[in-house]
């Protein structure tokens, strides 16, 4: 027995939407096998980023919030449609859309203050327009139970790219970067996830400040690699005390994003662009490095996936960091790097039509497993 679901991701690099079309096999908690059937991007155009740039920074009002709601509804469903359509497969076939929404707040639970987190993207117009069952709202429940709300992805991880031989390091440099650390089966370790602080949010942010706008991504790493790190302009991003904080722990452009990055761009104004990027590009790599101290266990591996994971200078730092482990794509492994967080989704929302609560305690923090996402049916 087999069921499809659809998974759709817009992160925290804002750079459109991921949708994945995923066939799970069997009816247990770990499905028994897992298929990716499509996946397509629909990127978003300079105006909707700008938008939902200034709705992550705090900067819209509610009426602003709610339009863009809705229409990440419309853009959802016609990723969702189009996606279909790409596969032959008819809405009918498929049994819910997992879908994370956009995130533009998240505030993690620290001193007895209980965290909060908001997604927007309008899950009824994305049932009207398809005529599937959405779930949605996954992490609300998580923060709710007392826990971080994120990573949620680890989860795909753990039930779909462990390893019986190997131990490895899912590292995802999106927007932000987490890592999901999967021990061999029968180690005294056990999995863990945490997110490792800034993937490509300040890089791709301050490439489009230091080229006026002509590039919207340090492309290849190109700039970065020509340039030489600052190590007075670095020591103020890891002197950040998120560094310190052992997991479980989350993070976001609350945290590093245009409010930290646009004062520091003015006081190092006098310095190359090429060394900028080169110091933020090592801020990104130290910063994953120095994280998997927490693992408790030295992978054998790896894996990159994200945007970041197409930047071959970063990918350089992230390797001269670690010492000699080796460092992959996951695409040449085990799965789709770009569509594992969408893939995700549609496990997240699998998980939820059959009723698993989701133990998550090792990521998120979560006291309890709890049943994730809310369900509106078509």
């Amino acid at each position: 027995m087999s069921d499809l679901y659809v998974g759709l991701m817009s992160g925290t690099s804002l750079d459109g939407i991921d949708a994945a079309l995923v066939e799970f096999g069997g009816i247990a908690e770990r499905p028994d096998s897992a298929r990716l059937v499509a996946f397509r991007t629909e990127p978003y155009n300079v105006q909707f980023v700008s938008r939902l740039s200034e709705a992550v920074s705090s900067r819209s009002g509610s009426r602003e919030l709610c339009d863009l709601g809705f229409e990440l509804g419309e853009r959802f469903s016609a990723a969702v449609l189009a996606l279909l359509s790409d596969a032959g497969v008819a809405a009918s076939e498929v049994a819910a859309i997992g879908s994370h929404g956009q995130t533009v707040w998240h505030r993690p639970p620290a001193a007895g203050r209980p965290g909060a987190t908001l997604q927007i993207g309008e899950s009824a117009v994305l049932a009207e327009r398809t005529g599937i069952d959405v779930i949605s709202d996954f992490r609300v429940r998580d923060v709710a139970a007392g826990g971080h709300g994120a990573p949620l992805t680890p989860l795909f991880d753990l039930l779909v790219l462990s390893d019986p031989d190997r131990g490895r390091a899912i590292q995802n440099l999106g927007g932000m970067g987490n890592v999901t650390g999967l021990p061999r089966p029968g180690s005294d370790n056990g999995p863990i996830a945490f997110d490792t602080g800034p993937g490509v949010a300040l890089l791709d942010a301050a490439t489009r400040n230091l080229t006026e706008g002509k590039l919207s991504f340090d492309v290849d790493g190109l700039l970065a690699a020509k340039g030489t790190v600052i190590e007075e302009a670095l020591a103020p991003w890891l002197a950040d005390p998120f560094f310190a904080e052992s997991p479980p722990r989350s993070t976001g452009r609350e945290r590093f994003g245009d409010a930290a990055l646009d004062p520091w761009l003015k006081r190092f104004a006098a310095e190359k662009r090429e060394d900028l990027l080169a110091t933020l590009t090592e801020f990104t790599a130290r910063s994953v490095a120095d994280s998997y101290r927490f693992l408790g266990f030295r992978p054998d591996e790896v894996l990159l996936c994200g945007g970041g994971a197409r930047n071959p200078e970063l990918r350089r730092r992230i390797e001269t960091q670690l010492n000699g482990t080796p460092v992959l794509l996951l695409d040449s492994t085990c799965w789709d790097g770009d569509a594992r967080e969408a893939a995700a989704f549609a496990l997240l929302a699998r998980q939820h039509v059959r009723g698993f609560p989701v133990d998550l305690g090792w990521a998120t923090g979560a006291p309890a497993p709890r049943v994730l996402g809310k369900r509106t049916p078509a």
